[in-house]
């Protein structure tokens, strides 16, 4: 078991980095939905789809 820790420690880090950074991502979109933020970027009027979203 140690030998395959070994073996592979560089794609461990690796993958421990990335879980790290996924799990901030997620954490990040989570809080902005809690507050009310949306994912769009603000500027409906050039948006397609700006009649669909937000009626007035």
């Amino acid at each position: 078991m140690i030998a395959w820790v070994t073996d592979n420690a560089g794609s461990i880090i690796v993958m421990l980095i990335l879980a790290v950074i996924v799990a901030l991502a997620i954490r990040s979109i989570i809080k902005d939905k809690k507050k009310g933020k949306s994912s769009c970027g603000c500027n409906c009027s050039h948006c397609a789809m700006s009649g669909r979203c937000h009626h007035k």
